[in-house]
Formats: C-alpha cells, structure tokens, sequence
C-alpha cells in the first residue's frame, strides 16, 4: 500500500512541477514518470525498513 501511494503521490508530484515550469503534456508525462518511479522506490525501501524494524 504505501509503494502504490508513493507512485501516485510521485505522479502528481512530477504533474505539478512540470506545470509550474511552464512545461507542455509530454513534459509532464515524463516528469509524472520519473518522479513516480523515484517516490514508488523510497516507498519500497521505506516498506522494507517499516517490515524488519516492527515484524
């Protein structure tokens, strides 16, 4: 659950700042990818660090 919030959360993220950089659809698509996979991997090693500190 939290990887697919960071990849959504990553998506929007990368939308916006593509936005604000006054940035066309494919420039948003590209950030929206990138910062997607970047938040969906953070996400991951967060999940992993979350699961061997409590379990």
């Amino acid at each position: 659950m939290i990887v697919i919030a960071g990849v959504l959360l990553g998506a929007v993220f990368g939308v916006i700042l593509a936005r604000k950089g006054g940035g066309k659809a494919a420039d948003m698509a590209q950030y929206a990818a990138a910062s997607a996979m970047a938040f969906g991997i953070v996400a991951m090693i967060a999940t992993v660090l979350i699961d061997r500190l409590v379990g």
